[in-house]
């Protein structure tokens, strides 16, 4: 009987090595790289404020309790479907979330010109917008706030997008430049790209004011601009070009992942839809964005009380999970290496990862570091 040898894990040429064998080591991921750094580190006094995660005072990953109540609720339901989604995923979490981003009762809801789908992470989000630009946006061309999110160029890239950046941060003011920004996108091309962060800028923290989002809103419709934001919907003129733009998101998922999970999706949707669970999770909402606050003035007030050279009032206008310190990548190596602080080579802190009783450490750290190098 003759009988087929299944393919072997290597390759059976004369050396004898595998398939991959010439495949170089691709460089790690500098915020996980980070994150594995700090897992090593035996040192009980160290800080990990690389990736974007909020922990709550003991230094662990916060879970909400509405989310858990949600959970267990999920798991005593013997009826609760289980089934595969659409591509376009579950129908009423996307109903809710249209009306949590543009606000119950929106003219564009009413108009039917959303089109939501459900996607996997909020980079897959990107990433099918990107595909979906790509493949019917003629210019190819998107602009990207420097700095900005560090996966923003490759997601946008590997959909066959072309980069270019405009001026955004000011590392003298720590602030945004504003003017710049104005300049840049005043000279882009009619038609190009423009990625914008809706809030809580990442890695720096800069947000423009109610006034300059109305300047740049003015700006992007003067030289015709699209505006992609770092969330994932967008607005049609017409009903029928919603609908039309649904189903080649369709055509883009499909390749991707085919169809999103089904879990995430049925917690917010319980939380979104009840009137008390959505209470609860606003509540605490609240209470971790408070805790941001304080966290920030604290650290503030402690480098203020030190004395230590520069202005540091950066910290409390800046808002979100980050901040960025303006420390230069010697001044974190001798951080990591003398304090056990684990931190984005450029200089952006988790404030989320941050807690009040080891402010006084990061202050200590922060302080010497820059006396001595100065």
């Amino acid at each position: 009987m003759e009988y087929l040898k299944p393919r072997e894990a290597t390759r059976n040429d004369a050396d004898g090595d595998s398939l991959f064998h010439n495949v170089p080591r691709a460089p790690d991921i500098p915020v996980y790289a980070t994150t594995v750094a700090y897992n090593k580190d035996p040192s009980p006094n160290k800080l990990h404020l690389g990736i974007g995660v909020y922990r709550t005072e003991e230094g662990k990953c916060h879970a909400l309790d509405v989310v858990r109540k949600v959970e267990q609720m999920l798991a005593n339901d013997l009826f609760a479907d289980k089934d595969y989604l659409p591509i376009t995923g579950m129908a009423e979490f996307n109903k809710l979330s249209a009306e949590l981003i543009f606000g119950f009762g929106s003219p564009a809801i009413k108009e039917n010109r959303v089109t939501t789908v459900q996607c996997v992470s909020g980079c897959g989000s990107l990433r099918v917008g990107a595909e979906l630009l790509a493949k019917h946006d003629g210019h190819h061309v998107v602009y990207l706030p420097e700095p900005t999110y560090g996966n923003h160029p490759n997601l946008l890239s590997a959909a066959g997008l072309s980069l270019k950046t405009y001026r955004y941060y000011d590392p003298k003011t720590h602030g945004l430049d504003f003017q710049g920004l104005l300049e840049d996108l005043g000279t882009a091309s009619t038609g190009a790209i423009v990625l914008f962060q809706a809030s809580g800028h990442n890695p720096t923290g800069v947000d423009p004011t109610r006034q300059q989002w109305e300047q740049i809103r003015q700006l992007v419709r003067l030289r015709g601009l699209l505006p992609f934001f770092d969330c994932a919907y967008q607005v049609c003129k017409t009903a029928d070009v919603a609908r039309r733009v649904e189903s080649h998101l369709k055509l883009v998922i499909r390749p991707f992942y085919s169809n999103p999970p089904i879990h995430g999706a049925a917690i917010v949707t319980a939380i979104l839809k009840d009137r008390d669970l959505y209470n609860e999770w606003t509540t605490e909402l609240k209470a971790m964005s408070d805790r941001l606050a304080k966290v920030r003035q604290q650290l503030y007030s402690a480098l203020c009380s030190r004395g230590t050279p520069g202005d540091w009032s950066h910290i409390i206008r800046q808002v979100g999970m980050y901040t960025f310190t303006g420390l230069t990548e010697e001044q974190i190596d001798f951080l990591t290496k003398e304090y056990h602080i684990y931190m984005s080579s450029d200089g952006r802190i988790n404030i989320g990862g941050l807690s009040s009783k080891a402010v006084p450490y990061l202050a200590d750290a922060i302080h010497n570091v820059v006396t001595r190098t100065i």
